[in-house]
Formats: structure tokens, sequence, C-alpha cells
């Protein structure tokens, strides 16, 4: 005779789900829960467009490099641009990149996800929504922006990284700008992209979707281009009292 943790049916473990199908029942709930947090995220963000979404490492404390990068670049698109900077909501990059716009007057956003080491907000964000779903995360950090600036950082930002870059190349999504910032720790990946063009993978052309820099100004300067030559930003309309929403 074998035995089997009991398993909450209702619950948002995703160990769970994606241990293979499960009764109707299950799944039926798995998807409603999905879909109101897809809601609570939209409620949550609808006001808050347009925005330039940050991507980059939690691990990066004050006074590093990269972190410092991040705040300066965030504080010129927020202040320049007057775009809202939009993360994940944590700490290291995504702390950095908030701070930057709420420094120069810019408003903050955030994302913020529950991990099994609890991932607590930052304390520089205007408003936040915490989730459960990195799925929903994602979808939720594209679709209110309008240009993303990757920093340095790890398995996390590679995965946000190529998905919109992937979106991006597939037309799924505006040929928005990308914008990755940190030269020397990108190097590596230039060189790899190279050889995906030279093995046939990728095309000559996708390398234009990218701008590699390290310079604020040329970032900026960047997304400015790309938003004043392709699109219109249109500012969401006023909250409605009787849906109880809040800008």
């Amino acid at each position: 005779m074998s035995v089997t943790k009991q398993k909450p049916l209702f619950g948002r473990n995703e160990k769970v789900w994606l241990e293979g199908p499960k009764s109707r029942t299950y799944e039926l709930f798995f998807a409603l829960r999905v879909f109101f947090e897809f809601i609570k995220g939209m409620r949550a963000l609808h006001f808050s467009a347009p925005c330039v979404t940050v991507f980059g490492s939690a691990r990066f404390k004050e006074g590093h490099v990269y972190y410092e990068k991040a705040r300066e670049v965030s504080a010129r698109i927020a202040d320049e641009l007057g775009l809202t900077i939009m993360t994940g909501g944590g700490p290291g990059i995504m702390e950095a990149a908030n701070r930057g716009a709420r420094e120069t007057g810019g408003r903050s956003v955030g994302c913020n996800i529950k991990l099994p080491h609890e991932q607590k907000e930052n304390p520089y964000l205007d408003k936040f929504v915490t989730l459960h779903y990195f799925f929903v995360r994602k979808v939720l950090l594209v679709k209110y922006s309008y240009g993303f600036v990757i920093m340095p950082g790890g398995f996390g930002t590679m995965d946000e990284f190529f998905e919109t870059l992937t979106l991006v190349q597939t037309r799924k999504i505006d040929d928005f700008p990308i914008v990755v910032m940190g030269v020397d720790y990108y190097r590596p990946l230039q060189e790899y992209l190279q050889f995906m063009i030279e093995q046939g993978t990728i095309s000559p052309e996708d390398m234009n979707l990218l701008l590699f820099t390290d310079d604020p100004d040329e970032a900026v300067a960047h997304i400015r281009k790309f938003l004043s030559e392709n699109y219109r930003v249109v500012k969401r309309t006023k909250p409605l009292w009787w849906l109880f929403e809040k800008s």
C-alpha cells in the first residue's frame, strides 16, 4: 500500500497542477483562479499606463553599479518621457528602478510575486499587485508597457527578456523598443546571438530589435525615438466610481 500526501483541492500550489491531469472540478477551479488573478491585476494596473518595464536581478544592493544604473535610467525615463516605471515589485534592480522613478516625481508600479521565501514588495511603489502565478505576472508586465529595459539578471530576467523578445520578433506585440543595459555582462550573450545568426536559427535583422548600451542618454533617446515615430501614447480614461476603480 502506498501513502501519498493529501493536497488541497483549491490551493494555489503550482507543483500540484504541474503533476498532470486532475479532476474536472480541480481544473475548472484552477482556470477560475487564473481568470480572477488576471482581473485583479488589470483592475490594479489599468490606470498606470503608459509604462516602461524594467527587468533585472533581485540580488543587487544599493551602491552596486547595476543598481545605480537602473535607478538613473528609470529616473530619466520617468522625468523626461513622462512614462510610468513598472517592475516585478521586489528588491534589487526592481527596487532601484522604482526608486529612480519615485525620486524624480514620476509614477512607480509593480507586479509582486508570492514565492516560498516570501518576496516582499519594495517601498518605492505608488501601486502594486501581488500575484501567485509567474505567467500572469509576465503578461501584465508586458501588457501595459511601451518599452522594456533589460538590466543584468539571472534565470528570471532571462525568461522575461526572451519571452518579450519573442513576442516582438513574432509580432505578437508591436515593435516596442528593447534596451539591454550592461554591455560587459551581456557580451557573451551578444556573441551567442551572432552564433545563432551564423547557424540560421535567427535572422540578422533580429538584432535590430535590441539596443545594447551602458549610456542612459542613448537608452532614453532610443525609447523616445520609437515612441515618437511609431506610436501615440494614450492615457486611460478616468476611473468609474460604480466599478470601485482607483487611479
